[in-house]
């Protein structure tokens, strides 16, 4: 699992993890099917919607660590 940046386009996050769209939706960015999706920035859509993408990325990353940790701990 990849670790998440401000400069990351929601598209390509969503193709390499798209298990990751129910966390965005749960976080407010219900744009994930949007065209815009394709090409807007982790950064540029926590903009657009409203909310510090900075606090986002953290939030997310916090997931995916979570994540790494259920997925070590089942080998």
């Amino acid at each position: 699992m990849m670790k998440i940046s401000l400069d990351m386009i929601i598209g390509d996050i969503l193709a390499q993890e798209p298990d990751m769209a129910g966390v965005l939706m749960g976080m407010g960015m219900h744009c994930i099917g949007c065209p815009a999706s394709q090409m807007e920035s982790i950064e540029e859509a926590a903009m657009v919607h409203g909310f510090d993408p900075n606090e986002f990325v953290k939030e997310v990353n916090l997931f995916v660590e979570k994540k790494m940790m259920v997925e070590e701990a089942s080998k």
